[in-house]
């Protein structure tokens, strides 16, 4: 028996770095059938989309370029820094003061009650419908050509039930009950019928689009380029064994991963397991997310970083820009060996230099894996299961390492000496935090719980409260817009307001209570609504 666990433990470890793969599986397939057939034949074009070099000593070239102007302007920049000190010490040679608190916006607080007090509180289900008649998201879905005899408009209602229903976790049968006109039936049956994930996830996208398209920039600022991406826990029942516990949160259930910009648009979301790695979640959602924005920097969380995590984002060519816990351990590698005497203010956090060669070997072979994940021939997930420590000998493995080692220096060169960045990225990451504190808001039926344990069920949930929240940031752009045209709000705010200005708030928002959906009855706002 002892033997037996042994070996099971054993298989287990392989099969999840794919060093073992199922003849016939999808999922756990054979992992070179997860890269381009078409690679050797068009590495050209591929290298090009990634925009590296062909050569990879021009690569290494220009990577150690960049570790010895970072690491130099660190060295230049320490003496004059107050708030870092590089020392030898047992708790970590690096040792970093917290940010200062920015100052409190004085202004927003009263902007937010002269929303209340123009509009009202306004039910969250009427929040939904402005959103999708001003944008027209529902069209693709209620103008497909085999919908029969039922109206467009009736179809639009009672699609926007069901997303209302799944939204709020309250359910179709608590939705049905409202003053609309519908039944429980019909309400279903226009959600298995015509609200597919995909379709959902599209309505999504396209509120996040119209969002950004109708900011004012002289309000918001230019388009941001930079997106916040952390994972929350939502509970889930256990009558089956797929079910999972959650070591850090304490509970059964599943992570949900958000993309979030800094603007508070979601761009992206997705359904994880509370045993998947959160890297490549986000990874997939900085490429894959699917609207109008470029994205070129990710503010994450320790858990979204990882050295593999730096390698891969570099390939892909975005930054990885995380907030570290425990950022007195960590350490600055060398651009080249034979300079033990180069940059002595910075020798406590230094360690050995960049192993090249193994990044010259495997340079062609990390460039079909970061392929691999832009064209999609497998899953992000999939992918990455081959850069496990389980399967640390294996050679690209070795190589994405040092690739990834190489890059967190010149992140940390650049993050330790600049008060700025740590700020940015620390904002960035508060506007992720706001937008789990709005899903306990919006999500409250059945105390936050998923109630079902099918996994369309689940991402159909969360897909539903995404529509919700996006529908959420778009009116209170408009509203916050609205408002700020008006006379009296001239040079009202100062330069700390405009930094805290946010569309995403919710104390005019009634998410509770009886449904009541009139499609006749609309905002009073400037802006001209969509016919759609």
């Amino acid at each position: 028996m002892v033997y037996e666990v042994c070996t099971f433990q054993a298989l287990r470890e392989q099969l999840r770095c794919k060093e073992i793969w199922v003849v016939g599986a999808d999922t756990w397939r054979n992992p070179a059938e997860d890269l381009p057939t078409d690679f050797e034949d068009h590495r050209v074009e591929h290298y090009q989309a990634l925009r590296k070099p062909l050569d990879p000593s021009q690569f290494i070239a220009d990577l150690q370029a960049e570790m010895r102007a970072e690491l130099e302007a660190l060295h230049t920049a320490l003496p004059g820094c107050d708030w870092l000190s590089i020392s030898d010490r047992a708790a970590g040679a690096v040792k970093l003061a917290p940010l200062e608190a920015s100052p409190e916006p004085r202004n927003l607080r009263r902007l937010k009650q002269a929303v209340q007090a123009r509009w009202g509180t306004v039910p969250l289900i009427d929040m939904l419908k402005e959103a999708v008649l001003r944008t027209g998201c529902l069209s693709a879905v209620t103008s497909v050509a085999d919908r029969g005899t039922l109206p467009e408009h009736v179809l639009a209602e009672r699609l926007l039930l069901a997303i209302y229903g799944y939204g709020t976790n309250t359910g179709i049968r608590a939705v049905a009950g409202g003053e609309h006109g519908h039944s429980e039936d019909e309400i279903r049956y226009a959600r298995r019928r015509y609200l597919s994930t995909e379709a959902a996830r599209q309505i999504a996208i396209e509120i996040a689009n119209a969002t950004f398209a109708a900011r004012q920039q002289t309000l918001w600022g230019d388009g941001s380029t930079a997106v916040a991406s952390d994972s929350t826990h939502f509970g889930a029942f256990d009558q089956n064994i797929f079910t999972e516990w959650h070591s850090r949160y304490g509970g059964r259930g599943v992570l949900i991963y958000w993309h979030v910009e800094r603007g508070s648009v979601v761009i992206h979301s997705q359904r994880l397991n509370c045993s998947a790695s959160e890297v490549h979640a986000m990874v997939d959602g900085a490429i894959r997310h699917g609207t109008d924005m470029q994205v070129e920097a990710n503010y994450v969380d320790t858990h979204g970083q990882s050295e593999i995590g730096f390698g891969i984002t570099k390939l892909l060519g975005f930054d990885l820009l995380p907030r570290i816990k425990r950022i007195n351990k960590v350490k600055l590698y060398r651009p080249a060996a034979g300079e033990p005497d180069a940059w002595p203010g910075l020798a406590p956090a230094m360690t050995r230099p960049v192993r090249w060669d193994r990044i010259a070997e495997q340079y062609d072979q990390m460039l079909k894996y970061a392929t691999a994940i832009r064209v999609g021939t497998a899953s992000t997930e999939a992918i990455l299961r081959r850069f496990m420590k389980a399967n640390a000998a294996h050679p690209t493995y070795q190589a994405m390492i040092e690739l990834g080692r190489a890059q967190k220096t010149i992140f940390l060169a650049r993050y330790l000496h600049s008060r700025a960045l740590q700020r940015e990225i620390h904002e960035g990451l508060n506007v992720v935090e706001s937008w789990n504190r709005a899903n306990a808001v919006i999500f409250y039926g059945k105390g936050g719980d998923l109630a079902t344990n099918r996994r369309d069920e689940q991402e159909m949930s969360v897909l539903c409260l995404r529509i919700l929240q996006a529908a959420l940031v778009y009116v209170n752009t408009l509203m916050i817009q609205d408002l700020l045209a008006g006379s009296e709000w001239d040079d009202a705010l100062t330069a700390e307001d405009r930094r805290g200005l946010t569309p995403l708030f919710w104390a005019h928002v009634l998410p509770y209570g009886e449904v009541r959906l009139n499609m006749d009855a609309r905002l009073r706002l400037a802006a001209a609504a969509s016919s759609g």
